[in-house]
């Protein structure tokens, strides 16, 4: 673990308000807030040579894995300094690691700026693709008791038109440059 940039990232959290916690020396465990997706979870792992980021994205999707992997995957092809994943259950994650001599206060703005609009614009398309079924239920059963759908209007259009969705069609879920 190198302590100076362990040190530049305390000092980056600290100036910019982002509350943290050290679980121990270098492990930095925060969350960022987003719109779509509330809250991003994020830890930043200072090592020996590379600062690793890994952010919380989404669970294993209930369906359509093939569909969902091919998605993250395309959308790997544009980002930056992170990259979409898979861990051993299937849980969706950012993942990307940076040479210890590129961190500095405005390349951390930048990577943790990736993190939060990544995991932010891509969160309804993995829902769309991978949660569909559940998503179709819950509006079916708010509707049929009169409860809010509110938190369910960004799925409107394929849920009354019946059709498969398609979260490449909304320009916001589909541009991840």
């Amino acid at each position: 673990m190198n302590e100076q940039t362990a040190e530049s990232v305390r000092s980056y959290l600290a100036e910019n308000e982002i509350e943290f916690e050290e679980t121990r020396e270098g492990l930095f465990s925060f969350t960022l807030p987003g719109e779509k997706k509330l809250q991003t979870a994020v830890r930043l792992d200072v090592g020996e040579h590379a600062l690793g980021v890994h952010a919380f994205v989404c669970r294993n999707p209930d369906e359509n894995h093939e569909r969902v992997y091919r998605w993250l995957l395309e959308r790997n092809l544009r980002m930056y300094a992170v990259s979409f994943a898979v861990d051993r259950t299937g849980d969706i994650y950012l993942d990307g690691r940076l040479p210890l001599s590129s961190v500095s206060p405005d390349e951390l703005d930048r990577l943790l700026g990736s993190v939060l609009s990544y995991a932010d614009e891509s969160f309804n398309a993995i829902l769309e693709l991978g949660f569909a079924s559940s998503i179709r239920k819950e509006w079916e059963w708010r509707k049929l008791r009169g409860e809010s759908t509110r938190n369910l209007e960004e799925f409107r259009g394929w849920l009354e038109s019946g059709d498969d969705p398609d979260p490449d069609a909304d320009t916001a879920a589909g541009s991840l440059n």
